[in-house]
């Protein structure tokens, strides 16, 4: 079918929002409240909303970090401050329902193709149906892209010599199987991460003994999973409005004052989180190699252990760490390069996922492919030469969901923008200024690392020296600096649709 041909056969929208995690959830209530004239649709590809929410299912399953600013601005959370993801989807049902939002999201819809058209200024969007295979189009003024960033349908899993004798079960964390049966069995998790720390200690005290073995350590954060704050604002009759804004913004102050002493004097942070796990190891525990890493604090996420609960499982003899390379699997278990074999009757590798580019869909422009890795980043959420569109990612060293809002008010403010002086079309390019910048990879890996990002670097787009064309991390710096970007700014490129020319003048 051409595409002139897919656009008449298409749903038109002012705005298609892709994917109905807690970014799409998001997008679809900045569009509602700030944007109401505007029509718009979410679509997703799984069978209901939630995002990494919905996909994992493995035990314990947590966040690991507050809902005070994983949170949305805009709704007060009244929970603990880790949250189990069935509260986390219940939260973001609320929002849905509170906002009816339900009529404007469309699930099982999977995006195979996604064209824009210099001529008519429009996006078309080529989807199937989970459910029936029917392939349907739709059409967009703007494209805004919340599907995450990773690989919802498969894990990473390295691939170690001697897989394939292992007789027992291999699992990944993000495929999860419902029928498996811990009960009486030896357990080996490898990882180091967040996932790891949530799964050994949830299934600690159901099978017989579960090894921790990592390859090198991590940092994390354990305490009580509560805020002191929250509580004695409510034991004094505080609106939860009132509560949501003035913790939200404490811990955000806090997180700044840690993020800037673990750049400024990391051996004295890299103590401090070392004594948090020694408070629940005791002092004889050998921390080092098991706790601690060879890299400064936060040059990789730092999850949050509510109640320092996988150290009380390690505590406790029900679970153990192991700090060593692998060899190969075996028969029974894993050879460690150091000799060492453990035994397993199942093997879970929380090693982590593949990182997702925009939904690893194809993506082109007057039917010529775009290669996002050829783009140059404009502060994360634009990118050259590729109109109409922006993508949200995240923070890492702070909660996904504060760009979110931040971008929300953006894309809002940007879509008016367009409106009042009647653009159809905007995208980003160098100013002359920038034309002669050095061009890196998307992130610095001495500033941030982590395996997932290190793979597939060479799959992201590009940042220059000058900081417009970069995403910095640094939310304390975006909340002042985005609200305040100029519309008109050299970045900014604007084009009216052209009427078109009957064929008989």
């Amino acid at each position: 079918m051409a595409s002139s041909s897919k656009a008449t056969a298409a749903e038109h929208f002012d705005v298609l929002i892709v994917g109905a995690g807690i970014s799409g959830i998001g997008a679809a209530w900045h569009m509602k409240h700030q944007c109401p004239d505007k029509s718009y649709l979410v679509l997703e590809v799984q069978g209901d909303f939630g995002g990494t929410w919905r996909t994992h299912t493995y035990p314990g399953i947590r966040s690991d970090s507050d809902l005070y600013t994983f949170g949305y601005r805009f709704k007060p959370w009244t929970g603990t401050p880790i949250a189990t993801a069935q509260e986390i989807l219940t939260y973001m049902g609320e929002v849905i329902e509170d906002n009816d939002l339900a009529p404007n999201i469309r699930y099982r819809h999977r995006i195979v193709a996604a064209d824009w058209s210099s001529e008519d200024k429009l996006w078309t969007l080529t989807a199937k149906r989970e459910d029936t295979g029917e392939t349907l189009y739709f059409t967009a003024n703007f494209l805004w892209m919340c599907q995450g960033y990773y690989n919802h349908e498969k894990g990473y899993t390295p691939e170690w010599e001697g897989m394939d004798d292992y007789k027992g079960q291999i699992i990944h964390p993000q495929t999860w199987p419902e029928d498996v049966d811990l009960k009486g069995k030896k357990v080996i998790c490898i990882g180091s991460g967040a996932t790891a720390a949530t799964v050994v200690p949830a299934i600690a005290g159901e099978c017989e003994h579960v090894t921790l073995l990592q390859r090198s350590p991590t940092y994390f954060i354990p305490g009580r999973n509560e805020n002191e704050l929250a509580d004695a604002l409510r034991e004094v009759g505080i609106e939860e409005e009132w509560i949501h804004e003035i913790v939200r913004r404490r811990v955000l102050f806090d997180q700044a004052q840690f993020t800037h002493l673990a750049q400024t004097v990391p051996d004295a942070v890299k103590e401090q989180l070392l004594n948090g796990v020694r408070e629940f190891l005791g002092p004889d525990y050998p921390m080092d190699p098991h706790f601690t890493p060879r890299y400064r604090p936060w040059q990789q996420r730092i999850a949050f252990v509510p109640d320092g609960d996988l150290f009380q499982g390690i505590a406790s003899g029900k679970a153990s760490v192991v700090t060593d390379h692998i060899d190969r699997f075996t028969e029974k278990g894993i050879l460690l390069k150091s000799g060492e074999e453990l035994e397993a009757d199942i093997i879970i590798t929380a090693t982590g996922f593949d990182l997702s580019v925009l939904g690893d869909i194809p993506f082109s422009k007057d039917g010529a492919p775009i290669d996002f890795s050829q783009t140059i980043t404009y502060r994360g959420m634009m990118f050259t030469g590729v109109p109409n569109m922006a993508w949200v990612f995240g923070y890492f060293r702070a909660s996904w969901t504060l760009r979110v809002d931040l971008m929300g008010d953006f894309i809002s403010r940007l879509l008016k923008h367009m409106d009042d002086n009647g653009a159809a079309e905007v995208h980003v390019e160098l100013r002359e200024e920038d034309k002669d910048m050095e061009i890196k990879p998307w992130i610095d890996p001495d500033n941030f690392n982590p395996g997932y990002l290190m793979r597939s670097m060479h799959l992201m787009p590009k940042r220059g020296t000058a900081y417009i064309w970069q995403h910095t991390q640094d939310y304390w710096r975006e909340r002042d600096e985005l609200p305040a970007i100029d519309l008109e700014g050299a970045e900014f490129v604007y084009e009216r649709k052209q009427a078109k020319v009957p064929e008989d003048a």
